[in-house]
This record gives structure tokens, sequence and C-alpha cells, in this order.
């Protein structure tokens, strides 16, 4: 039986890192990538390699196409067969009205979180599709609850980002679903990352868990089994949905 294979985009830390570990627990050969955290991302790659399962980290910056190519080859050529793809990645810029906010900093983050997980999904559907010769497959995106809740003074280009990502999850679940692919997406909400911290409040979980149904922030973990059963044969006849993952709210 050959063994899955998973790739994950931005795991060097947070959900990403966190599901890296539970799909090599689960016995998957995992890609690691990551932008510029080297020293986090071999770390991890050491961990997983502990579990005694493949493990590849491969620097790449998804929202360049060239890029992109490469990272998949190289899943390819060390790896193998690509099962799972796991739309990850993703950047948060200073909380900040939109009145404020300059072209620079909205094309940043629609390259980054946008047109990577557009890019990185053309490459898993051109392996995972039975019409390319492919053996089916299944693509998870990471969302967010701010999709749904537009972020107003702090993130509305994070937000909108995101709202496009549901966009290609139900758009893309439809175009392949006759192909073997499922495409599935989750939407954290609070959750304790390091984030935040790029967005200028380390402590944001801490300061609004109190206004959630749970009265709690979420820890990477509880996302990362969300992401695993989608990806999983439990979830079979699962494509084009969303589970939120954000305490109620």
């Amino acid at each position: 039986m050959n063994t899955k294979v998973v790739l994950i985009t931005g795991s060097s830390r947070g959900i990403g890192a966190a599901t890296a570990r539970l799909f090599a627990q689960k016995g998957f050969s995992v890609c690691i990538n990551y932008k510029s955290n080297r020293n986090a991302a071999e770390a991890l790659k050491h961990e997983i390699h502990q579990l005694g399962v493949k493990c590849i980290a491969v620097q790449a910056d998804v929202s360049d196409e060239d890029q992109v190519i490469r990272l998949f080859e190289t899943v390819d050529e060390s790896l193998g067969t690509l099962s799972v793809l796991v739309n990850n990645a993703a950047i948060l810029r200073p909380q900040s009205r939109l009145m404020d906010m300059s072209a620079d900093r909205i094309n940043e983050i629609l390259s980054a979180n946008v047109t990577s997980a557009f890019l990185c999904s053309r490459e898993a559907v051109k392996r995972m599709s039975s019409q390319q010769g492919g053996t089916g497959g299944s693509i998870i995106n990471v969302s967010s609850v701010a999709s749904r809740t537009g972020s107003p003074n702090e993130y509305i280009d994070y937000a909108a980002s995101k709202g496009a990502m549901d966009t290609l999850t139900r758009g893309l679940a439809t175009e392949v679903a006759a192909e073997g692919i499922r495409v599935n997406c989750v939407r954290p909400g609070l959750i304790y990352t390091d984030m935040h911290a790029d967005g200028g409040e380390p402590d944001r979980v801490d300061r609004l868990a109190s206004k959630l149904p749970m009265q709690r922030g979420g820890q990477p973990a509880e996302v990362a089994e969300a992401i695993y059963w989608l990806a999983s044969d439990k979830s079979s006849f699962a494509t084009g949905n969303f589970i939120d993952l954000a305490g109620g709210l």
C-alpha cells in the first residue's frame, strides 16, 4: 500500500504546523512549506522524522508561480503522488481602517492569501484529476470566520481575501467533483497562533475570548482535527463544505 502524501502551505508554525503533526501521526508523508522561517520548519521536520514517516521542508513563496511549480515538482520527486493539499499559507498586516490602507498592502494581502491558493490548487488538480490520469485527492482551504464578519476597523483586506477563499472552495469543488477531487474548507475564528502578533496585537485572542459563546479561544490542534477529517475517507461524501471553528461566533 502506497503511503499518502500531504502538502501543507505555510506550515512552519500555528495551524499549519499542528496539521503537519497530525497527518504525520496518521502515517502520511509530509511536505512542510515555509516562506522564510527555516529554523522552525527544520525543527518541525526533525520532530516528524521521530515518528518514522517521511518529511521534507521546502522553502517557497506560494504567491509566486515559478516557486509553486518548483514546490510541487519537489514533492513529486521526494515523496511521490500527492494525496492532499492544505492551502494554509496566509499573511496579516497591522490593524487598520480601510481609509488608511495602501494599494501595496491590499495587493500584498490578496497575492499572498488568494493567488497562492489558486496556484497551489491548480498544481494539485493537475496531479489528482482522473481526467489527467490521477487517482483523486482532497484539497482543504483554510479560510477564516472573518470572511463572514468582515473584520471592520481591523483587517477588512484580510477578511476579503478569505471571502475569496470561500468562493474558490465552492467553485472548484463543483468543477472537479466528477474527477475524484473533493474541495472543502475550514473557517477558524480566534485561535492561539503567532499571526495575531503580525497584526500588531499578540494578545488579541485573550482580549476577545470572553465575547465568544464558548468563552475561550481555540487551539491550532482543534483546527487540525477538522482539516484531517475533511481530508480523510471519513468525509468521503463531503465536497464544497465548510466547517466553522469559532467557538460559536
